[in-house]
């Protein structure tokens, strides 16, 4: 089993620049994977990367999702395909499998169902039940603020820091950082990743 997600960077010909986007893109991905081959950036704005762990999926998204939405203008939307690996090529957009499928195929359909994060496994009840979770998450994740977002990433980089620390890394108070948490809805988010894995641990 292998998690693939696939994503694009939203109204990305409308940015000042492609480097606002696309070098926030190669560092978030090369942050999630050490290996090269696991990831890809092709069509100019759009990404690929697999991860073995398939409970990591949602938290991996919602990472990149907040790294990408630090930046001013910026977001993403993005597909998350479960299921087996049948060929590993020498490069994640050379692999094929269920995975790939899934990903590809729910990916097409984002736009047109104006969602920017879904899931597709081989467990229909499943897939119904965690999209009605995201698209409730969306609510808060569609409308982070930069500040929000920066939030989001940091605690995620490093989730053993307390807020007095994280405060530091910013230049703002523990109070501060407590709020953009807040507003960005982060214990929750928690929450569901933490529901995420167990009903993924289903398909094992």
């Amino acid at each position: 089993m292998t998690s693939v997600i696939t994503g694009d960077i939203i109204k990305s010909r409308e940015a000042i620049s492609e480097d606002s986007w696309l070098i926030p893109l190669k560092s978030a991905l090369s942050k999630l994977s050490n290996d090269a081959s696991f990831y890809d950036i092709y069509r100019g704005d759009s990404f690929q990367l697999e991860s073995n762990s398939i409970e990591d999926s949602f938290r991996t998204s919602v990472y990149i999702k907040a790294f990408l939405k630090s930046i001013k203008g910026i977001d993403v939307r993005m597909s998350i395909g479960i299921g087996t690996k049948d060929y590993e090529g020498n490069s994640v957009s050379e692999s094929n499998g269920e995975a790939y499928i899934f990903s590809g195929e729910t990916f097409d359909n984002l736009k047109k169902e104006k969602q920017n994060l879904k899931i597709k496994t081989s467990n229909n009840t499943l897939n119904e039940e965690l999209n009605l979770y995201f698209r409730l998450a969306l609510i808060a994740m569609d409308n982070w603020t930069v500040n929000s977002a920066e939030i989001v990433k940091l605690s995620l980089e490093y989730p053993d820091m307390i807020q007095s620390q994280l405060a530091k890394i910013i230049g703002i108070n523990q109070d501060a950082v407590s709020k953009r948490q807040k507003r960005a809805y982060l214990d929750e988010i928690l929450e569901l990743d933490a529901l995420f894995r167990k009903k993924i641990a289903t398909l094992l």
